[in-house]
């Protein structure tokens, strides 16, 4: 691995840890999800710092190239975010239409219930006008 990319990799990881941080402060990130950033960022420095693991890595499962290597895993790390993400949006779609759905039938239940006393006064009123004569 080039000195030029371990130096890229390692402003990179350090910025993206600031941000994160930053943006933590300014509670427009939660915490839950931001850990998962900041152990990527923390990768990143691992990687840029000792690059004799990106080596025995690329070795191992037979990358020709520590760089390919470094792509490789930050791909692999990537799509499992998204994976991640796709389950838990499909999670909350499911809420979602539970709550439409219930939301729904008690605002039916409240309009039939709202109609039923509207009748029963109705109907008492004029029992009521109806009996007086």
């Amino acid at each position: 691995m080039t000195l030029a990319l371990r130096v890229v990799l390692l402003i990179v990881s350090i910025l993206n840890c600031v941000w994160i941080i930053l943006r933590i402060r300014k509670a427009q990130a939660k915490i839950e999800d931001s850990v998962f950033w900041i152990l990527f960022s923390g990768l990143l420095v691992c990687m840029s710092i000792f690059p004799q693991a990106v080596s025995w890595g690329a070795a191992v499962i037979g990358v020709q190239s520590p760089v390919n290597f470094v792509f490789l895993t930050i791909i692999f790390v990537l799509i499992l975010k998204l994976f991640r993400l796709s389950i838990k949006l499909s999670q909350i779609e499911s809420k979602l239409q539970s709550f439409v759905q219930s939301y729904a039938i008690d605002k039916f239940k409240m309009r039939e219930d709202r109609m039923n006393k509207e009748r029963q006064i109705k109907n008492e009123n004029e029992c009521s006008m109806g009996g007086g004569r």
